[in-house]
This record gives structure tokens, C-alpha cells and sequence, in this order.
């Protein structure tokens, strides 16, 4: 499927740093938006807007760059394949092919919801493409340079109250409680992010979804984080927009940090 993905490769790679933006995408298959409510269609709140755009730059300094077409209502690509709840704390908690929004309003009409025979074929011909060529990238740059970073990206709104009542921080570093990178990598991360909002967080209360954790690998000199950020960073404040000062100001401390980590990998 030619639209499932985007992928762009710069000609030089300067640091063994993938950038995956998996919920940015808002297409669904002509065969399956039938399924859905016109209403859930006509407003994708749980998507992570813009995402890809705030990280376009990383090309430019030399990262690639993976980012997903497909809406996360079709199938999440941050879910198990088996569809085993990420967290057990009480909050909203979404499937693989999820029924229902983070504040659990039902996105399929009567009787739609996918059979398991249909959540096997969206996992064969969309989640697990997503994985081989993030892990095939992975593999190239490891080649390379001995180690390589998933840095997977993502945004929420900046209060979500079916996962928690009060507001989330600003942004949110998540090693899968350090499983996923050492101290070396993920701690000169935190402290660009905290010079840069001293709101900002370390796995709580996101500590990387399946992805993070399932690419995370360091006996394999292979690492894995997640940043997890309010829209506010790069959004206006209704969370609509993109606000292009705000999302300057936030793609510069990226650069910064990719630039910080990128030197403890080579």
C-alpha cells in the first residue's frame, strides 16, 4: 500500500537517530470509512496534529524521518499486536483497532466495529509494514555506527479527562521506566526538555507505548524513547492551529537535543 507510510532519508545520515511520528496520519481506506461515524470523521480529536511538520527539520540535519498515513482509529500502531492494555492505572485505555476515543465516546455505527478476521488483516497489510521499515532503517544505521535511537514523537491535548482529570506536563520523556535507553542517552534528553519547560516529565505518566518498548533493546546497542508533548507547544491555545512562533521555538529545542544525544551515539 503505497499511502500506508511516508519516509524520507536524507543523502548523508549524521546521526543514527529515526524520528517515527505514528498518529499524525488522518486517512482512512474508501472500504472502511463507511464504518465509521460521520461525526468521529468529521473530527479527529485523538490525532496527533502536525506532528510530522514540527519534525520536518530532522531531514535537513541529517535523520530520517518516518511518519504514518493511516489514522490511528483504523489501527494503532503504538498498541501490541495482540492488543494488550499498556497501562493498568484506571485510565481510558484504546485497543489495537480501537472502539471508542481517550474519553471513551464510541467511532464505529451499529454493529461495525471490526471482527477479529478484519483486525488480523489491518495488522498484516498496515501495522506490521510500519514495523519492518522502522527496523530495517534501525538495522542500516547500526551498520553504520555501532548504535542507533527510535526517538518516537507524539502530542495530546493538554487535558485528556478520561486518561487523567488534571492537565498533563508540557512534555513528557518516556524510556519504558528505562528499559527502553540507559541513563547516558536519555538523561542528556531530560535536561535539554527541562531547560526548555521545566514542566517536562519522565515517565509519567506516559512511559513510551509498544513501539518504544518493543524497539527499545539496549543489549542490542539499540535504544528507544518517547516524547510525548501538549499541543500548547506548537499549537494555539484552543490546540486547533499551528502556531508557527510556538512550533519555531519547540523545533529548535529538538534540534538542540537530537544534536546533545546524536554525540553520545557516535
Amino acid at each position: 500500500m503505497s499511502n500506508l507510510y511516508n519516509f524520507l532519508e536524507p543523502k548523508n545520515i549524521q546521526y543514527p537517530i529515526l524520528v517515527s511520528s505514528p498518529h499524525s496520519g488522518t486517512f482512512f481506506p474508501e472500504n472502511l470509512r463507511p464504518k465509521f461515524k460521520q461525526s468521529v470523521l468529521d473530527d479527529l480529536d485523538d490525532t496527533d496534529w502536525h506532528i510530522h511538520q514540527l519534525y520536518d527539520f530532522v531531514v535537513d540535519m541529517g535523520l530520517p524521518l518516518i511518519s504514518a498515513n493511516l489514522h490511528r482509529y483504523v489501527i494503532d500502531l503504538n498498541r501490541t499486536d495482540s492488543s494488550t492494555p499498556l497501562y493498568n492505572d484506571g485510565r481510558v485505555i484504546t485497543g489495537l483497532c480501537p472502539t471508542t476515543t481517550f474519553n471513551g465516546a464510541s467511532i464505529y455505527k451499529t454493529n461495525q466495529t471490526p471482527s477479529d478476521a478484519d483486525i488480523q488483516e489491518r495488522l498484516h497489510l498496515y501495522y506490521y509494514p510500519y514495523y519492518q521499515k522502522i527496523q530495517e532503517t534501525l538495522d542500516h544505521m547500526k551498520e553504520k555506527f555501532g548504535k542507533v535511537l527510535l526517538w518516537d514523537a507524539h502530542s495530546i491535548r493538554s487535558l485528556v479527562p478520561g486518561i487523567r482529570q488534571e492537565a498533563f506536563p508540557a512534555l513528557i520523556l518516556g524510556s519504558s521506566d528505562e528499559k527502553s535507553a540507559p541513563k547516558e542517552i536519555w538523561e542528556p534528553a531530560m535536561e535539554v526538555l527541562l531547560n526548555f519547560n521545566a514542566e517536562a516529565e519522565h515517565n509519567h505518566p506516559f512511559k513510551g507505548g509498544n513501539i518504544t518498548r518493543s524497539f527499545g533493546r539496549p543489549e542490542k546497542q539499540q535504544f528507544a524513547l518517547q516524547l510525548e508533548m501538549t499541543k500548547l507547544n506548537y499549537m494555539d491555545d484552543a490546540e486547533k492551529e499551528y502556531h508557527p512562533l510556538r512550533a519555531t521555538a519547540t523545533s529548535k529545542m529538538l534540534q538542540n537535543l537530537f544534536e546533545t544525544i546524536g554525540k553520545t551515539l557516535i
